[in-house]
């Protein structure tokens, strides 16, 4: 997770985000003050997203959004794609088509794991 301006940060999420992890998530996320800020999780190192996954999703989303931030998901991979589609869900989140636009907005940003699954190599 990197923060390069105070209006501006990105979480990278690697591995499963899912029921045994998702917590990691929103662990990470609680520690950001969102008035503001504009979040985008880099979900291109996610390996599966199951309904855990997608309601973190959501909560956050929710929560970003009481407190007058905004939220893009990036690089969100076919399952995890394929999750918002059939849960109908897609149309609430920004969903960038890679996260190469999320890195360089951002600048450079340091991987972090934040889920089961490895570490994340964003380039």
């Amino acid at each position: 997770m990197t923060a390069p301006s105070p209006d501006r940060a990105v979480v990278a999420v690697c591995g499963e985000l899912d029921m045994q992890t998702s917590l990691d998530l929103t662990e990470a996320t609680d520690a950001l003050p969102f008035a503001g800020l504009d979040l985008t999780l880099d979900l291109s190192g996610v390996t599966f997203m199951d309904s855990a996954g997608l309601n973190t999703l959501l909560r956050l989303r929710r929560r970003v959004r009481a407190e007058g931030a905004t939220l893009s998901l990036s690089g969100v991979p076919d399952q995890a794609l394929r999750v918002l589609e059939l849960t109908g869900t897609t149309s609430l989140f920004v969903v960038l088509p890679s996260p190469a636009a999320a890195w360089r907005a951002a600048g450079p940003i340091p991987a972090v794991p934040a889920a089961r699954g490895g570490a994340c190599n964003p380039s």
